[in-house]
């Protein structure tokens, strides 16, 4: 048998599960014990298909609107935040409904709130049709909110007063393009206020960092996450930024492009923040059957965030 070729694995640390997912997906699986079985869950709960499928194994039911769920079953709104008509519907029917939400997004609820209060138009920086960001438009009046997607956008923008502005961001953006785009915003309305930094969350700062941190010491980054993760494909662009031409996103170990990766002789792995850890030991393993592996974690933060569940799942159900 041919000797297994040498290979260093980088292990970006911190990576996988944020507090806010893991929040959320403790969220269904008590609300399974409270209820039984099923539970309703409008939109994918976070965007990773392996977490989906597992609740969905133990009797979540996804769902794309609320009229798709009975009104005597309850209702868990996603990770991503929700319009405020959603919860509004679910109240008009009686229904019982938990709200996932990130407490990191439902931050930047209130704070588009407080500046709509005083009067100020907002400009969110984000993707369009992403969950989150439709969540967030959807806490204020139609209009009220003006959606930017890249610095170029900013020359086009028409706001109702330039001077009565206020800029907001979807959790989970490039940091470094976020930047720019806070720039160009400041460069063309000088008036306009926002958070002292941005509204990028930790698990998404802290994801980027570590990636930037191993990107010159690799051939090749695996992100593991979903296409429709934004903070997972962030990631990919990261690592190509940083120096790294080959960075793929995969749902797991079988969508590895073996072809690819030939003749490299260092690899890193990270996880999108809806991503388990089950799924980087599946990577790894797969590495460990093709080379000789040795495994160096680089740790560029420690995360000790936890976010409690509603208080709805924490108390006994009634009878």
């Amino acid at each position: 048998m041919d000797a297994k070729p040498p290979l260093m694995l980088y292990l970006a640390a911190p990576r996988g599960f944020c507090a806010g997912v893991d929040r959320a997906v403790q969220i269904v699986e008590l609300a399974l014990q409270k209820w039984g079985q099923p539970v309703y869950v409008r939109h994918e709960i976070v965007h990773n298909r392996f977490v989906v499928d597992g609740l969905r194994a133990k009797g979540a039911v996804f769902v794309e609107e609320l009229d798709e769920v009975p009104a005597d079953r309850p209702v868990i709104f996603s990770a991503h935040g929700v319009p405020k008509s959603v919860p509004a519907e679910a109240q008009r029917r009686n229904m019982i409904y938990v709200d996932a939400t990130c407490p990191l997004v439902s931050k930047v609820h209130v704070e588009a709130e407080r500046h709509h209060e005083a009067g100020l138009q907002m400009v969110m920086i984000g993707h369009a049709g992403h969950p989150e960001v439709l969540g967030t438009m959807g806490q204020l009046p139609e209009g009220e909110v003006i959606l930017v997607e890249t610095a170029e956008d900013v020359a086009r923008i028409a706001p109702r007063d330039p001077a009565r502005l206020a800029w907001i961001t979807q959790t989970t953006l490039s940091v470094d393009d976020t930047a720019q785009i806070v720039a160009a915003l400041q460069a063309r309305f000088p008036a306009i206020v926002g958070p002292a930094k941005d509204d990028i969350c930790y698990a998404t700062t802290n994801r980027q960092t570590s990636v930037k941190a191993i990107a010159p010491l690799i051939d090749a980054l695996l992100v593991i996450g979903a296409p429709n993760s934004s903070n997972s494909r962030r990631l990919v662009e990261v690592g190509r930024s940083a120096g790294c031409a080959y960075a793929q996103l995969i749902m797991r170990a079988a969508d590895i492009d073996w072809r690819a990766l030939d003749g490299i002789r260092s690899v890193g792995v990270t996880a999108g923040a809806s991503a388990p850890e089950v799924l980087v030991d599946e990577v790894i393993a797969a590495f460990a059957d093709r080379f000789d592996l040795t495994v160096e974690i680089v740790e560029t933060a420690r995360e000790r965030v936890e976010f409690k569940v509603p208080r709805i799942l924490r108390e006994p159900a009634a009878g």
